[in-house]
């Protein structure tokens, strides 16, 4: 089957608007969480999120982009652009049909619907509706309107599974390509769930943090008095590409994606599996894949998104896969920094563990001061800074509402 390789990426985060500001941020270990501005949440009692900074659609969108797009379509094509050009792909001598976009998101066109429901309800004598309404709504739209912004006429289709959502999409481009089904993919992830619907859902599951006077401080992954996550938003893309085709072409290779694997906990419809048997699996499915073993993993993104269940989970899934005192391995959650992006999550992730592989930093684990008393001193965290460290191969960990696990694993070029 084919190799394939990463040859551009694209990022707008709540801790920079390019990948070289995200990259650069994360690294000192700055937090973008905030009060709400987006809406009123005075009433809520979650009152923080992670919003971006800076965004504004009509610097980079055109006016009909925008009016025909939800917000997690509009962040979906500016990290797209930025990847593209990254990549150095000259799309008009590639053919468009070698050219395919999968993409994730988990919630779809939420502020739009919450929107045209809430303005619905105080018209119900005369309803009307948006007639773009429903196309930024659906959650295909935002691989839709890539394609055609940029001619990309090859396979075409949005993945949602939750949070794992982006490594579903990543794998999917992997095996495409590995298939000879295309030859460049553009994939990840976009989401813009920082609507009242949303962290109202959300808070009602008792979901996310309510450490609403301390906002920076308030994501803190293993951390034993962690109380939630911190909702983000933003989008990340990453170009896949048969490494034949990107060698030929003369691309810059950030690192090639050696193995990707699913499984379902089918346990609960929010709940991780308390002793991580489906992350489990998963990991080792990728691994396996990969034709690696676990000590040649030296880095490890974990989904660790701050909840009290979850983290606890996933820590026993690692300890299941690379034992109670690994040697080569070092853990962070950058979560701690970029609160969670739900579907975008793990296209943020991603591109870090690349960008970790590429200058051979591992950013931190901000917050954390205590770590749980259930986790083993042994397991390797990186606290606090970013150390200097030489990744040869990461592993990004994404699991989602519904028991989706979604493992990728990225390893430097030989």
């Amino acid at each position: 089957m084919n190799r394939v390789v990463i040859t551009g990426m694209g990022a707008l985060t709540p801790i920079g608007n390019s990948v070289d500001e995200f990259w650069k941020n994360a690294v000192a270990g700055k937090s973008g969480a905030s009060i709400i501005t987006k809406f009123d949440s005075t009433n809520f009692k979650t009152n923080i999120a992670c919003e971006l900074k800076g965004f504004e659609p009509k610097k980079h969108l055109n006016h009909s982009e925008i009016k025909r797009s939800d917000l997690f379509t509009q962040y979906a094509l500016y990290a797209t652009s930025e990847a593209l050009v990254d990549s150095g792909l000259n799309l008009e001598i590639i053919s468009p049909f070698d050219v395919g976009v999968i993409w994730g998101t988990g919630q779809g066109g939420m502020k739009t619907f919450e929107d045209e429901v809430k303005y619905y309800a105080k018209n119900k004598e005369n309803p009307k509706f948006n007639p773009f309404f429903v196309p930024k709504l659906i959650a295909n739209m935002a691989s839709g309107m890539i394609s055609i912004k940029f001619g990309l006429m090859g396979i075409n289709y949005t993945t949602v599974s939750a949070c794992a959502t982006s490594n579903s999409a990543i794998m999917d481009a992997f095996n495409y390509i590995r298939l000879n089904k295309a030859k460049v993919i553009v994939t990840g992830g976009s989401e813009s769930p920082i609507t009242e619907a949303s962290i109202g859902g959300f808070t009602s599951m008792k979901a996310m943090s309510i450490q609403n006077t301390s906002p920076k401080t308030a994501s803190k992954p293993f951390d034993i008095n962690r109380d939630g996550f911190v909702m983000g938003e933003g989008a990340g893309t990453l170009i896949l590409e048969e490494y034949e085709h990107a060698k030929k072409r003369g691309a810059k290779i950030y690192a090639e994606i050696v193995g990707a694997a699913m499984t379902a906990d089918a346990y609960h419809i929010s709940a991780t599996h308390p002793e991580g048997i489906g992350a489990t699996k998963a990991m080792e499915l990728a691994l396996k894949e990969a034709k690696l073993n676990p000590e040649n993993v030296n880095y490890l993104n974990a989904h660790a998104t701050s909840t009290p269940v979850g983290d606890l989970s996933e820590i026993k899934s690692i300890r299941n896969v690379f034992g109670d005192k690994p040697l080569n391995l070092k853990i962070s959650s950058t979560k701690s920094m970029t609160g969670h992006l739900l579907g975008g999550a793990g296209a943020i992730e991603a591109i870090l563990s690349i960008k970790s592989i590429e200058k051979g930093i591992i950013p931190p684990t901000i917050n954390t001061e205590t770590i749980d008393t259930e986790i083993p001193g042994s397991i390797p965290i990186v606290l606090k800074e970013a150390i200097d460290f030489d990744v040869k191969c990461a592993l990004s960990n994404t699991f989602g509402f519904g028991g989706h696990n979604a493992i990728a694993i990225f390893k430097k070029m030989n």
